[in-house]
């Protein structure tokens, strides 16, 4: 084992712009807007909000206070409070988690460089004509521009702690939320894009269902990139004197922000594109983003613009969670191995790329190869957010409440004077309706992979 003195970062913005730009992903930009507008609009974005403010930000303390107690990431910092193999287990769940994520998420990541690439040299029409999405992920240049995304990612992880990841997201994070506005603002000036905006905005009691919230409660481990193992190495890299409460605070409005943000992005533009049809557009699902919105800027005048601006948005969203859901695998092969940050960020590299190939090729190359049905990407999908990261969680969960004692995570937070507002409600979200949810997602995803029931 290293004895090497752990990186940190340089202080409380370093850690809630890169825990940010860890949770501000696809998740946010890419999934939730097909979710919210699938699930009942603005039904479904209350019942997200609520669960933000307990579940989300309940796993968010637990797991950077154990990355901040144990100085460890997720395999270290579980072994450092049990010996216990069941726990030894879950941490090791949290560390394979970003290892399997990271590769089928640069090749979405490589998709959107794509898109990007292309609203610089090709006219809207052209590339919101039909066919266009599946002609390209059928064929072989998507395993090109995931390497490129992928790269990027090694890269800056490869840089370390302050100097690669808290640098970029600090850069990355503020031109986010700029083009995120501007965005915005364009989308819902378009004429037709209020209906989209009542749609977001106003519940309607008949479009909520028990699958609301359900895929709400899914939705939180991609959008706060819970159970990942991120926030505990994270928090592994937090300075004693910073507030663990008021840093999940803002990581928590930051990306709830955004995820709004997208849905007023999306869902109005779509309406304003559709008109009668929006809420058949608006079933497009993962394709949204890379069907349905190019089709609705190439109807917009100036749409060749913004649609450079959306999807270089979407990268700079991408390219901060892929950095850390990397770090977090590099982070467990220094901590468990011994390993350089050089070794160890090249064997993930190595990982990431034979992995990452198999998603990459899955819908043309490999296209009749598929496990239990799903294509590889799909597949990497399910088993990561539907099987790992509920388990992962409950596993955290199980943790503070049983073996570390919420005393000591009470001791942690308040470290230095520092202030615990919400530790009711912690306290009985952690002991008793985090782990009741995740136990739901876990039964509710594998009983749909399997047909007993349709989500």
């Amino acid at each position: 084992m290293s004895s090497k003195k752990r990186a940190s970062f340089t202080g409380k913005l370093g850690f809630v712009l890169s825990a940010a730009g860890a949770s501000v992903g696809l998740g946010n930009i890419w999934r939730f807007p097909y979710l919210c507008a699938k699930y009942g609009g603005g039904t479904y974005l209350i019942c997200y909000i609520i669960l933000a403010a307990t579940f989300g930000y309940t796993m968010i303390m637990a797991e950077t206070a154990i990355g901040r107690m144990s100085q460890k990431s997720p395999v270290g910092a579980f072994n450092h409070f049990t010996k216990k193999k069941g726990y030894r287990l879950g941490g090791w769940i949290n560390a394979i988690v970003p290892m399997l994520i990271v590769p089928y998420y640069s090749v979405i990541g490589g998709w959107v460089i794509k898109y990007m690439v292309d609203y610089i040299t090709k006219p809207a029409k052209e590339i919101a004509v039909d066919g266009n999405f599946s002609d390209f992920i059928s064929g072989v240049s998507p395993e090109v521009w995931f390497i490129i995304f992928a790269l990027l990612t090694t890269v800056i992880v490869y840089m370390g702690v302050q100097g690669g990841i808290e640098r970029v997201s600090k850069i990355l994070m503020p031109i986010l939320v700029v083009l995120a506005f501007i965005i915005c603002i364009y989308t819902m000036t378009r004429p037709g894009a209020g209906a989209g905006i009542k749609y977001l905005l106003v519940p309607s009691t008949e479009r909520f269902s028990w699958m609301t919230v359900v895929t709400a409660m899914q939705q939180m481990f991609y959008s706060l990139s819970i159970a990942m193992g991120i926030l505990i190495t994270f928090g592994s890299y937090m300075k004693k004197d910073v507030s663990i409460e008021e840093s999940t605070d803002q990581v928590e409005i930051f990306d709830t922000l955004i995820a709004f943000l997208a849905g007023l992005m999306i869902i109005p533009a779509v309406f304003a594109f559709s008109g009668a049809d929006a809420g058949k557009n608006l079933d497009a699902g993962p394709s949204l983003m890379f069907i349905t919105m190019p089709k609705t800027f190439a109807s917009f005048p100036g749409g060749r613009a913004f649609g450079l601006l959306f999807f270089m948005l979407v990268l700079f969203a991408a390219l901060t969670s892929s950095i850390a859901l990397m770090e977090s695998a590099v982070s467990t092969l220094e901590d468990e191995l011994g390993w350089s940050r050089k070794k160890a960020t090249i064997v993930i590299g190595a990982i990431m790329l034979g992995l990452g190939t198999l998603s990459a090729l899955g819908y043309g190359v490999l296209a009749n190869v598929k496990i239990i049905g799903m294509q590889f990407l799909d597949f990497f999908d399910f088993i990561t957010n539907s099987v790992m990261m509920p388990l992962a969680a409950i596993a955290t969960c199980l943790l503070v409440s049983k073996v570390i004692g919420l005393d000591k995570i009470d001791e942690e937070v308040t470290l230095g004077g520092a202030k615990f507002v919400r530790k009711k409600i912690f306290h009985f979200m952690i002991k008793w309706l985090c782990p009741l949810f995740c136990l739901i997602i876990l039964v509710s995803a594998v009983a749909n992979a399997f047909g007993i029931i349709h989500l």
